[in-house]
């Protein structure tokens, strides 16, 4: 008796707890500059009839975060709901998004109370050209951007090389000059006249040598009067 009892309340739990519902994953993040369109979609799965949801809103405001707030439609804001199967979905589009648009946008289930995982929207303000360009006159510009900078590799190695051959030369004049500054203090006269001397006295014996030596010692005194 007991467990069937058990049995009837919880086959009458099941029967009134509402349809399990799966979420599906979101566009996490959309960046978009002014004036574009923005399409939002959130979509659920649930097995049984489809539930009620709002868009919803959150941003941030000077480090404070405020939402979620419901999303009004308007002419500029417009929301459809479309089913796949067992796939609900809805689809928030906005058109020429302003910068106030910027926040985070989710779908909230009034029956299952749950929000989806929701979408980052950023809207930005793009940068305007200074020069518009053709891409014809950018080729040149990256053309000559190139020659010069061949240039620049090119012309500090040529002078490398230059300076490096002119030490080279003034090298070599140098080394020229030591070799004239050694023989310049010599005669050649005076070379000659102690060349000779060397020969003879190698010609002659050590004998000649002292009788020119004595010779010499006679002649000195015969002069002394």
């Amino acid at each position: 008796m007991g467990i069937a009892t058990i049995f009837v309340l919880c086959s009458f739990a099941v029967g009134v707890t509402p349809s399990a519902v799966t979420l599906e994953a979101d566009i996490p993040f959309l960046k978009l500059p002014l004036s574009k369109n923005a399409s939002l979609e959130c979509c659920y799965t649930a097995g049984g009839s489809p539930q009620k949801f709002v868009w919803v809103k959150s941003f941030r405001c000077v480090n404070v975060t405020i939402g979620p707030c419901t999303v009004k439609l308007s002419g500029h804001v417009s929301g459809v709901r479309h089913k796949s199967d067992r796939k609900h979905c809805g689809t928030l589009t906005m058109t020429s998004v302003q910068l106030n648009d910027t926040g985070l946008y989710q779908c909230w289930l009034y029956n299952s109370k749950v929000y989806s995982h929701g979408t980052y929207l950023h809207v930005y303000e793009p940068l305007e050209k200074k020069l518009n360009l053709s891409e014809s006159t950018k080729n040149k510009i990256l053309t000559v951007e190139g020659v010069l900078l061949f240039l620049c590799v090119l012309l500090p190695s040529a002078a490398l090389f230059c300076k490096s051959k002119k030490l080279h030369e003034l090298e070599k004049k140098k080394a020229q000059r030591e070799e004239e500054n050694i023989y310049q203090g010599l005669n050649l006269d005076d070379c000659c006249d102690q060349y000779d001397q060397i020969e003879r006295s190698q010609a002659r014996g050590p004998y000649e040598d002292v009788c020119n030596i004595m010779e010499e010692e006679e002649e000195i005194q015969l002069e002394k009067p």
